[in-house]
């Protein structure tokens, strides 16, 4: 950058000087002291070497050598206005766009009333969501793929961070056939841990959930899953079918509790209660309807 054109602003200030007829005037159109505008013009006299203004008690006038460094200067600091336009305008539809990624849990159960909520505040934000499982959630997140994601493991990758924004419960639940199903019959943590499933895929958060309840309980041989699913949908009609047990939600489980196709079993041994959570890069803020869909979901936890 040229060394004598770097301070646009001042040239800014010269153009208004030529076209109000006064340094006052000048001054108050940019929102400065007059003082602050006589020193900066100065300035600029000096750095460009030769007499910009004629000044008098009744205004300014343009020197003849201002009047040519003037006409230069005009195209340059309008296309600086247009650049400083159109940078703005870059961030504001960064601003109105938001991308999200969530855990089917949060996806299906949760995550539609917040956007109501985010569709009332930010009327034009214009959101993109994908759901999968948390692994694959965190993956974009730390990818720059999304801007916010929602997770439902125990666990996180090193690079994020995360705020809670709702409790949930893991319920396990069979046929109403399934011998499991009795109320005399309650099923200790080491015969849990030697049945198969109908689970989710390696990297689900319900699944690791469930793994890490169990081996907190000291079960460390866990049986692998009888059926593997990505699906809540296929995993309740795989266990109301009777092909096995699965372990869901509360909130993914409840018409068909209400309509007894599928029964709760208790398991007293194991603590299934665990934090649905909000994520994000690690040392970056925030903004817009990012911030806005986290505001909206940590308020509706504390209204939960």
């Amino acid at each position: 950058m040229p060394s004598r054109v770097t301070d646009l602003t001042s040239f800014d200030l010269l153009l208004s000087v030529a076209e109000l007829g006064s340094i006052g005037r000048a001054a108050k159109a940019h929102g400065i002291s007059q003082p602050a505008a006589s020193a900066r013009l100065r300035q600029l006299e000096r750095q460009v070497g030769v007499p910009l203004l004629e000044r008098a008690t009744r205004g300014a006038r343009l020197t003849t050598a201002g009047e040519l460094v003037a006409g230069w200067a005009q195209p340059v600091v309008e296309r600086a206005a247009d650049l400083e336009a159109g940078i703005a305008a870059l961030r504001a539809d960064r601003h109105t766009h938001l991308r999200i990624a969530a855990s089917l849990t949060v996806a299906e159960y949760l995550l539609p009333r917040w956007l109501i909520a985010l569709r009332a505040a930010d009327p034009d934000t214009v959101t993109a969501l994908s759901s999968g499982n948390s692994h694959e959630v965190a993956e974009q997140v730390l990818a720059g793929d999304v801007d916010l994601g929602f997770v439902e493991g125990p666990e996180l990758p090193p690079g994020l961070r995360a705020a809670d924004v709702a409790t949930d419960e893991l319920v396990l639940v069979v046929a109403p056939g399934h011998r499991w199903a009795s109320r005399r019959r309650r099923p200790r943590a080491a015969e849990l841990a030697g049945t198969p499933l109908v689970s989710r895929e390696p990297g689900s958060g319900t699944r690791q959930a469930w793994e890490w309840a169990l081996l907190a309980c000291g079960e460390t041989e866990l049986a692998a899953p009888l059926l593997e699913v990505s699906s809540t949908t296929a995993i309740k009609a795989a266990a109301i079918g009777g092909i096995a047990p699965a372990v869901l939600s509360a909130h993914a489980v409840v018409p068909e509790l209400d309509a007894g196709t599928l029964v709760r079993v208790p398991v007293p041994d194991l603590d299934l209660r665990r934090r649905l959570r909000a994520v994000w890069p690690s040392g970056q803020t925030l903004r817009g309807p990012a911030a806005d869909l986290l505001t909206i979901a940590l308020r509706s936890r504390t209204e939960g």
